[in-house]
């Protein structure tokens, strides 16, 4: 009986120590952990803003490869939740809420010193109030780094088996950090050194849209002239098939970009026609969308993969190129082009600009999570006001450029969409001479006007 009291006696005073222990443990828990990396605020900011591209970069998935997320709420910013499950006893199921993003994601730019963004954090680890700091300020000599702090923090209350677990903060809340932030910056990485935050593009429903296409190229020394030169050679061509098959022009020309290489600009100039029927070599052809071409194991670089297609499309009208256009003769192949959302923003300028905002367009959509196929849903541009020349040749008004980047997963607006804000009114006259041209809708100012910058 002595030895079940003293039992009794130890438990409670092991019991009386917990108590002791966990009432003296503190109420809540913090760990954080820092990054600096090569990229603008904006783009780090934008990419923490959503959470479109966290299943590439959460430690999570490399811990259950099975696992399932699921996006909800806004599209972006606060009010943006994602939700994972897992199999796993260890990983469990969760979820994260953007709670809070300060400044407005409009008010970033490339002279914002810091943000802050909050992530609400529903999942099984112990406590109330659990959240994520991601905190950004602008590092380097010339703005160009980006610090970023990554902070958690909970709350126990008196739950004295909560406070316990805080000794346990630099294990698995750690390690989420921690291999977020090795797995944030490979994916930053990826994502092209291009500022975009004074572009205001638009997410647009475009339809299919039957067109005649002819490959072609110009060496970028050759410039906006030799740009010109092919464009108007490929069009005369195309007005003349289109003639032969008996089919109406619809609109103006479209350059869909193949290669914009270092030496060589590839690309498909296409004019819209009235039919997706055509007769070619006495057959009728219905003319369906690109497909995927078999995997491409030779090794062929793009520019001469490009010299084959266009190769190919001069033989045998009536066939078919390895993505499937009709072919209808002298180069010139068919296809039912477009149709689905497309990332859209605007230039008015010379061709010059148009490359840098496709650049835009897809930095942009990287870091918003927007996915696209550049093999066979390529960037595409349409002149929607041509340019206007004096007698002397001279521009007086610069051409209104829509640049297009289709989209394969992409919410139904931007934010600057779903916010109402509209782009700037683009000039339309050419910059004083010495200058350089007048900067796209809503983007920052191009290079000198050459088609090699």
């Amino acid at each position: 009986m002595m030895r079940v009291l003293e039992f009794i006696v130890a438990l409670l005073i092991v019991a009386g120590i917990g108590v002791v222990a966990g009432v003296a443990s503190p109420g809540s828990g913090h760990v954080d952990r820092s990054l600096t990396v090569g990229k603008d605020l904006r783009q780090v900011y934008d990419v923490l803003d959503n959470f479109r591209r966290f299943p590439d970069y959460a430690v999570l998935r490399g811990q259950d490869r099975g696992m399932q997320f699921k996006l909800s709420g806004k599209s972006f910013g606060p009010g943006a939740e994602i939700g994972w499950t897992s199999t796993l006893p260890k990983i469990g199921d969760g979820s994260l809420t953007i709670a809070s993003a300060t400044p407005e994601f409009d008010k970033v730019d490339t002279t914002t010193p810091s943000a802050t963004i909050v992530w609400d954090l529903d999942n099984k680890w112990r406590g109330i109030d659990k959240h994520f700091t991601l905190n950004l300020e602008r590092k380097g000599s010339r703005g160009q780094l980006t610090d970023i702090n990554w902070a958690y923090d909970v709350k126990y209350g008196w739950n004295l088996i909560d406070r316990f677990s805080n000794l346990y903060i630099h294990g698995e809340p750690d390690s989420f950090i921690q291999g977020g932030l090795g797995n944030l910056q490979n994916v930053l990485a990826a994502i092209p050194n291009v500022d975009y935050s004074k572009m205001v593009p638009v997410i647009e429903q475009t339809q299919p849209q039957p067109v005649l296409l002819i490959s072609t190229s110009i060496q970028r020394k050759d410039g906006i002239d030799g740009l010109e030169d092919a464009i108007s050679k490929a069009v005369t061509e195309l007005n003349a098939a289109a003639k032969q098959l008996g089919v109406n022009v619809t609109g103006s020309r479209i350059v869909i970009t193949t290669n914009y290489g270092d030496q060589t600009y590839t690309f498909d100039v296409a004019l819209p026609i009235d039919s997706s029927t055509l007769t070619v070599n006495g057959q009728s052809e219905q003319l369906v969308a690109a497909t995927q071409p078999a995997l491409d194991t030779s090794g062929a670089s793009d520019d001469a993969t490009a010299t084959a297609d266009a190769a190919a499309a001069k033989a045998a009208p009536g066939g078919h190129d390895r993505f499937g256009r009709l072919l209808v003769g002298n180069g010139v192949r068919a296809t039912l082009a477009f149709g689905g959302p497309a990332l859209k923003g605007m230039w008015s300028g010379t061709f010059a600009g148009v490359p840098l905002t496709r650049d835009m367009l897809k930095a942009y959509s990287q870091t918003h999570g927007y996915r696209f196929d550049d093999v066979v849903n390529r960037s595409y541009d349409v002149v929607v006001t041509p340019q206007v020349k004096d007698a002397s040749g001279a521009i007086t008004t610069y051409a209104k450029y829509a640049i297009y980047l289709p989209l394969s997963d992409a919410p139904e607006q931007t934010p600057e969409q779903a916010a109402g804000i509209q782009p700037p009114t683009p000039e339309t006259a050419p910059a004083a001479a010495g200058t350089a041209a007048p900067a796209p809708t809503g983007t920052a100012p191009a290079a000198a006007a050459t088609a090699g910058d």
